[in-house]
């Protein structure tokens, strides 16, 4: 499939009731094995991205290096790759487009482009976000990609509870972020069912939430109306805690040999 037939293919896998299941991965190895276990399409965690390379998260990692690991992850698999963008390592709506035009032209069909101040403190305000998200249209209909622009908001993040009060200012967000030109609407740190399955019922794009605390499984949120199931940063957690453990087991044992079967 040329990139613009593997961008089709992805906006097509997101289905309300049927989510597309997004396992992150941090580098080509990974992408690679989650193709060859049946995944449909290929998603990076920005965490995980920068824990595995040594940078904290928040666009620490150089923005060449994130290109580079984007490329060989896109080139490793023959599947449609989506791209944790953050806020796109710019402020100002021209280089914002000219770091879009990269992260496309390194072979991703879509980006998670969040609304949080990177560096900085609180929300993008509404006007300013729909400003950035346009710049981020018009640099992918320049590329020639369908780019799925994955609008994300980090409201349900600023607090552990009292999302209910959130919820107005979210649809708020998620219309704003739309019209615009977002594609989908990301709300990390929402897992109330109720909550969720309101959002999905209000809002004109394919919703998608991050599989954490409550949210085990997708098919418990396929049924509040999700398009779309992320693991965020729990895929490299788990492999590193695995990790830890098989050395461990190894350091146990008297002649220093893996254990049977590891």
């Amino acid at each position: 499939m040329s990139q613009a037939d593997k961008a089709a293919r992805f906006r097509s896998l997101h289905v309300p009731g049927a989510p597309l299941v997004l396992y992150n991965i941090w580098d080509a190895g990974g992408a690679k094995t989650v193709a060859a276990s049946g995944a449909r399409a290929v998603a990076t965690g920005s965490w995980s991205v920068a824990a595995a390379h040594g940078y904290a998260d928040g666009e620490d990692i150089p923005l060449d290096f994130v290109l580079r690991i984007v490329d060989r992850i896109a080139r490793s698999v023959d599947l449609p790759v989506t791209v944790d963008f953050e806020g796109g390592y710019a402020a100002a709506p021209a280089d914002l487009a000219a770091n879009v035009a990269r992260v496309i032209a390194a072979g991703a069909v879509g980006i998670n482009f969040e609304d949080r101040v990177v560096k900085g403190a609180g929300l993008h305000p509404i006007a300013e976000q729909v400003e950035r998200i346009r710049a981020v249209r018009q640099a992918a209909v320049q590329s020639g990609v369908p780019l799925f622009i994955n609008a994300r908001t980090d409201l349900f993040l600023q607090a552990a509870d009292g999302h209910e009060a959130m919820l107005d200012e979210a649809l708020e967000r998620s219309k704003a972020y739309r019209d615009a030109g977002a594609d989908g609407f990301f709300v990390p740190g929402l897992t109330d069912e109720g909550l969720i399955a309101e959002t999905c019922r209000q809002v004109e794009a394919p919703v998608n939430v991050m599989m954490t605390g409550p949210l085990t499984s997708p098919a418990s949120v396929a049924r509040l109306g999700v398009a779309r199931a992320s693991f965020g940063p729990r895929p490299y957690r788990d492999a590193q805690k695995d990790l830890a453990a098989r050395l461990a087991g190894i350091m146990a044992r008297p002649d220093g040999a893996p254990s049977p079967g590891a």
